[in-house]
């Protein structure tokens, strides 16, 4: 398989390990069958004690649906909020990755939220965006009868998944204006589109860029978190794969992010880790410095 091609299904979040390997198959229909494959459905352990609840509809179109778990005993559960990745058109809520972090944090007393969203090319980044503010306000509006504490949530995403909580936190308007009460802060794992201008102002740009983000200049200021950062945006803690360049390192764009939001008041957070950006992903929620990292920013956040 071409390099630029592995590039694209590792930006996307798509694993390469689900690809076919008969070499009679083309690229065009290996990529193509490991992007259906990372749509499906797959089973997730679910830790002793706890509870998976499947499928909760937050809108009228299948793909606006959230898995909850819950702690045993749940009794006014903090709420960890995760969006999976995958190039803003690809990907499920049940991709691998989500049971460490169910073992990880439904121990802990957290209940964990996974969530599906319209993707491309049917829906744009931008309303992809405002499905997620949608979702958290089902989550908060039911959080008596799942035994939540509809006050402390944080959004967690990575790959697309990041980008979109990394706007939301931003801008919290579209949060309250899709009737939640914002969440206390955010992690975003890898984003690759914090600074979407400069993004794709790059001379190479990888095609899931071009279909997510279009050719409007105007539309990449209004989902560029970089440019939408006020005043009033949400903690962050933004994770970054310190190894990666291409099309821009995710560290760096981080790093200029946080530094926009301490000129601004808001508190920002960089972690660097030497991982690939799937492993960023698939590898939090197991015992490691870095989880341990992760989870004590969001201990302090929601005490």
């Amino acid at each position: 398989m071409k390099r630029s091609a592995i590039a694209a299904l590792l930006l996307a979040g798509i694993a390469i390990s689900w690809l076919p390997q008969a070499g009679a198959q083309g690229l065009r229909e290996r990529m193509q069958q490991a992007r259906e494959a990372s749509r499906q459905e797959r089973p997730v352990a679910v830790p002793a004690g706890g509870t998976a609840i499947r499928n909760i509809a937050y809108g009228p179109d299948p793909a606006q649906r959230f898995d909850l778990y819950l702690p045993a005993n749940a009794s006014r559960a903090p709420v960890v909020f995760y969006v999976h990745g995958g190039g803003w058109a690809n990907g499920d809520k049940t991709n691998p990755g989500l049971a460490d972090k169910l073992a990880h944090w439904l121990p802990k007393g957290y209940a964990v939220v996974s969530s599906n969203y319209r993707m491309l090319p049917e829906t744009m980044p931008l309303e992809q965006a405002r499905d997620i503010a949608r979702a958290v306000a089902t989550v908060q509006r039911r959080a008596g009868e799942w035994q939540l504490d509809r006050t402390r949530v944080v959004l967690m995403g990575h790959s697309a998944g990041a980008h979109l909580v990394a706007l939301l936190g931003a801008d919290p308007r579209m949060l309250i204006q899709a009737g939640a009460t914002p969440a206390r802060g955010i992690v975003s794992l890898d984003s690759g589109a914090l600074d979407v201008p400069a993004l794709m102002g790059q001379r190479r740009v990888p095609k899931l860029y071009h279909e997510a983000f279009g050719a409007d200049p105007a539309y990449w200021r209004s989902v560029s978190p970089q440019q939408q950062l006020a005043r009033n945006g949400l903690p962050m803690l933004l994770v970054c794969a310190s190894e990666r360049r291409f099309p821009t390192s995710p560290c760096d764009e981080a790093r200029k992010f946080a530094a926009r939001g301490q000129a601004l008041g808001v508190s920002m957070a960089v972690q660097s880790e030497p991982l690939d950006h799937g492993d960023i992903n698939r590898t939090l929620g197991q015992p490691s410095a870095y989880t341990r990292a992760v989870s004590g920013w969001i201990d302090h956040l929601l005490r």
